[in-house]
């Protein structure tokens, strides 16, 4: 099973948080580094618990962070 994995960047609370179809997975983190961790962790519990589904995935994470920048 594949499953996509949007890591976002928050510049107000500067943190990073995600963006998934996996049921229950819902985090962030100080870094994108910690996040993809701490997914990686939580992705198969998540899909046991609640879909009942065991056996191998493929987690594809896509990065997104806007930042602005002034043009003089």
């Amino acid at each position: 099973m594949k499953y996509d994995v949007r890591l976002i960047w928050d510049a107000e609370a500067r943190v990073w948080y995600t963006h998934t179809d996996i049921p229950g997975l819902c985090l962030e983190a100080d870094t994108f580094d910690e996040l993809v961790e701490e997914v990686r962790l939580a992705a198969p519990e998540m899909l046991e618990s609640n879909c009942d589904y065991t056996g191998p995935i493929h987690l594809v994470f896509e990065a997104v962070r806007i930042e602005m920048a002034e043009v003089s």
